[in-house]
């Protein structure tokens, strides 16, 4: 049996508070009528982004990925709508007429992290970061102002690929210790280092040189969204990008740990995330 909209909708907001909890407060400072919309399309990334977390081999993770592919393309077997979050999933796609392809690509980016292979070169990072975080973007704007949402592509583009960098460093010590690592292999080239020889952490200045390094690259990514961003994004359209108001604290704390940050978490405390994605939807810029 199928839920109601409302039902629907208000149920991905209340997993969104357990499983991406800034998500979810960016929520809460959008206007009534969209929140819930926006809900469901982020507790979709919430819980495709986190089946490493829940489930330690990669096999039962593809197939988990795949049940959502098949959600999204109307193949899954039973009665999918009777899944609250599949059930908002399927009602904001509907509702808002949301491209499906940019989902099922967005699944699929995920099958990396699955996965201990390490990122290739920049290009490839910046591509993963584009098929999740900036599609995120980019859909919720679609979302909260559909009519001017292609404006703020370029800035949405850059803004997740900075996202991203920041999520990763913010995940790091988490990474490390899976075998897991998303500075691209280009980058630890440069410094002399490859994916095993940076999980080891044996060489702190090249470890801290990689990490400066790929600090600048999300530094770099801000500067062009916010550049981008300036007489495209309206302050509706802004509010789909509260996520990336909270990157530059987290490349401020990663720059000033170094090679510690492989040990230790540098997100910024739960208070100061809520002020800055407050400020950001007050003053319409993020």
């Amino acid at each position: 049996m199928s839920l109601s909209r409302a039902d629907a909708y208000q149920a991905c907001l209340d997993t969104l508070r357990s499983t991406d909890f800034d998500r979810y407060l960016a929520c809460l400072l959008m206007p009534e009528n969209k929140r819930g919309a926006v809900a469901a399309l982020y507790t979709f990334n919430a819980e495709i982004a986190r089946i490493r977390d829940v489930i330690r081999e990669p096999l039962p993770g593809e197939i988990r990925l795949q049940w959502w592919r098949d959600v999204l393309e109307g193949t899954a077997e039973g009665d999918s709508l009777a899944n609250p979050l599949a059930a908002g999933l399927l009602q904001v796609i509907a509702e808002y007429d949301l491209p499906r392809s940019p989902l099922l690509a967005m699944t699929d980016a995920r099958i990396f992290d699955l996965y201990d292979d390490p990122m290739g070169d920049t290009a490839m990072f910046e591509g993963y970061a584009g098929e999740t975080a900036s599609t995120l973007i980019q859909l919720a704007a679609l979302i909260l102002d559909p009519a001017n949402a292609a404006r703020s592509a370029e800035a949405a583009g850059h803004a997740g690929v900075a996202q991203a960098t920041a999520g990763c460093l913010m995940l790091m010590p988490i990474h490390i210790r899976r075998h897991q690592v998303y500075i691209p292999a280009t980058i630890l080239q440069a410094t002399g280092l490859n994916a095993g020889a940076f999980i080891d952490g044996a060489d702190h200045d090249r470890c801290k040189a990689a990490i400066d390094a790929f600090v600048g690259l999300g530094r770099d990514h801000l500067a062009s969204a916010r550049a981008a961003a300036r007489g495209h994004v309206s302050p509706t359209l802004n509010l789909a990008f509260l996520g990336a108001a909270l990157a530059e604290p987290v490349f401020d704390r990663a720059a000033r740990a170094g090679a510690s940050l492989r040990e230790r978490m540098v997100q910024p405390s739960q208070l100061a995330r809520q002020w800055r994605m407050w400020r950001a939807a007050r003053r319409g810029v993020f």
